[in-house]
């Protein structure tokens, strides 16, 4: 892997992991077309600490909170949302590896992901905040987070979707959704860390470069997405997995993918 290689993936992990168009699916898609394989997993285990290490320090004051008083109402609502993502995450491991393995359905995912993006855009708003959120909420936007184990179904995209369908305010659904992504992703890091296959030879500057661009490319994604909810509309994200899916399609019928 070439120090370039590293920062396209970099970028592509920290925009995409908070953008709702599916980082899984977009690094499956772009390690198979840059042919990497070598020790790809710690590579992504790398990424995936770095946009971890993004979304604690935006959301750094929710997380002192819960430090200090660890027996608030938001920490069993995000004890709730993972449990889902937990469950369904250990049941169905062996299917979820090897659909990312053969990247077989990456183009009927991202069309189902824009589907989703679509429908939850045009939800009606009923102005839950976060301390209207039900238990009830919680395990759905936890289910969601749950599918969006599959390579192309994008977190983000599910988890707002879940909060918007719920009736809880765009600003809120972001805010909840990339808090709920915290133990998600610690959690498929820490199960992910016995298959670590170690550094390669002279990768050591490659793999540190590109956990630092997706920490600084996830904290620009999570800003700009927290405005686009305040002030904007997602469809444009609809328009985008849609246009993708057809070149991905496209790429395995010729047998490119």
């Amino acid at each position: 892997m070439s120090i370039l290689e590293s920062i396209i993936l970099g970028i592509i992990q920290g925009l995409t992991e908070f953008l709702p168009i599916s980082s899984s699916g977009h690094l499956v898609l772009f390690q198979r077309l840059l042919g990497l394989e070598e020790a790809i997993l710690t590579f992504d285990v790398l990424l995936h600490l770095g946009t971890l290490a993004a979304v604690i320090c935006v959301f750094r004051n929710d997380i002192i909170s819960i430090i200090r008083r660890p027996f608030q109402r938001l920490t069993l609502l995000l004890i709730l949302a993972t449990i889902p993502t937990g469950i369904m995450g250990l049941a169905f491991k062996d299917f979820f590896e090897k659909l990312f393995i053969s990247g077989s359905t990456l183009g009927i995912e991202f069309i189902i992901t824009g589907f989703i993006i679509w429908f939850a855009d045009r939800a009606v708003e009923r102005g839950k905040q976060l301390d209207n959120i039900t238990y009830f909420d919680a395990v759905v936007v936890g289910i969601m987070q749950g599918i969006a184990i599959l390579p192309a179904i994008s977190r983000s995209g599910l988890t707002i979707a879940g909060s918007l369908f719920r009736g809880i305010n765009r600003e809120t659904a972001a805010r909840f959704s990339f808090l709920v992504s915290i133990p998600a992703i610690a959690g498929a890091t820490i199960l992910d860390l016995k298959d670590l296959q170690g550094l390669p030879d002279g990768m050591g500057l490659p793999f540190l470069i590109g956990p630092l661009i997706a920490a600084l490319s996830g904290y620009w994604a999570i800003k700009f997405m927290i405005r686009i909810l305040q002030q904007g509309s997602m469809r444009w994200f609809a328009y985008y997995v849609w246009g993708l899916s057809l070149v991905v399609i496209a790429l395995q019928l010729t047998g490119k993918l």
